[in-house]
């Protein structure tokens, strides 16, 4: 534990003693703030019918930010390595490629889920002026963290797989987006799908539209739970498979 924990500082500080790293969430707090105006904007003085939460999913906003920042957030965990010569040296060390793996996807994570914090302010900003609670209940804000989180720890880990797999931090960064545009394209697919398809059994769980929506207003389905953290796994196995391949090049 102590080993994995070292492994998880040095990742941490990799991402909050940089600029890099204040640039990504000033960049996320910018677009949240943006969504939130917008949301705004367009309400007036009317009543909302769903839970801000819902609203703010509902924006582009969101879907841009969990497109472009897991794979910016990502790039550089093996992929500098790589480049600048230190990963041959982490891998011929009696670490274990398990406890890198984990240690680089949890410290990405970790900053993932800091980087939404600014999200929270902007609810309770909005209730304030609102004179209501709306989009506070302690349901509804924990299941949009839950939303976050997971859909989180999907293009975290398809970013930790594309960068496992080149040296180039732009090579992984753009993998890593066309994987997430792959899921993304995916999620309109299910949405268009008639009823009757054959598909129907499988594709629904693609649909990260609908999904985001029940996590936005509370609701939390347990196979949507499932299928995320098998998906998170599955990627996560592919990383550790890449990175156990190095070890016999």
């Amino acid at each position: 534990m102590s080993v994995f924990l070292t492994l998880l500082r040095r990742e941490l500080t990799a991402f909050f003693y940089s600029l890099n790293g204040y640039l990504i969430i000033a960049a996320i707090t910018l677009l949240i703030g943006e969504s939130f105006s917008t949301v705004i904007t367009n309400l007036g003085t009317d009543a909302s019918p769903m839970p801000v939460t819902e609203l703010f999913y509902s924006t582009y906003y969101f879907w841009m930010i969990v497109l472009l920042a897991a794979p910016v957030m990502t790039m550089r965990l093996f992929a500098l390595e790589k480049a600048s010569g230190t990963f041959e040296t982490l891998m011929t060390t009696q670490i274990g490629d398990v406890r890198v793996v984990a240690a680089k996807f949890c410290g990405a994570m970790i900053f993932y889920l800091v980087a939404w914090l600014p999200l929270l302010l902007c609810l309770f900003i909005v209730g304030h002026f609102a004179r209501q609670h709306i989009g506070l209940d302690a349901g509804t804000v924990g299941g949009m963290y839950l939303g976050i989180f997971l859909i989180g720890c999907l293009f975290i880990s398809l970013g930790c797989f594309a960068s496992a797999i080149t040296s180039s931090q732009m090579a992984a960064a753009m993998v890593s987006f066309v994987l997430g545009m792959s899921f993304f394209s995916l999620a309109f697919l299910a949405k268009a799908l008639p009823p009757g398809s054959d598909l129907t059994a499988v594709i629904p769980y693609f649909n990260l539209f609908d999904q985001m929506d029940s996590f936005a207003r509370g609701v939390v389905d347990t196979r949507v739970v499932v299928f995320y953290v098998s998906a998170t796994f599955f990627f996560l196995f592919l990383t550790l498979r890449v990175v156990e391949s190095r070890r016999w090049k």
